[in-house]
């Protein structure tokens, strides 16, 4: 269970530098690891929800990245374009 959650972080700090990427999100480096940080529990809860469970590591990338994405368009649509 810790070890889940401390790989959620790492894997989510990676994810959201590659979230903002394909996001073309105009905020830095930190935001962004913390975006991703934030939208990997956002994706898995959303996975856990749904019965999907990844089992390696490319499944937990592709999830992270789904809920990061997910963050960032709800951030945009409540703050607008500038973020």
């Amino acid at each position: 269970m810790i070890l889940s959650i401390v790989l959620t972080i790492l894997i989510g700090a990676l994810v959201g530098w590659l979230a903002g990427l394909l996001m073309k999100s105009k905020h830095g480096f930190w935001m962004n690891c913390l975006l991703g940080i934030v939208g990997s529990f956002i994706g898995w809860g959303i996975a856990s929800a749904l019965g999907f469970g990844a089992t390696n590591l490319i499944a937990t990338i592709l999830v992270d990245i789904g809920g990061t994405c997910l963050l960032i368009a709800i951030v945009r649509a409540i703050l607008g374009k500038k973020f």
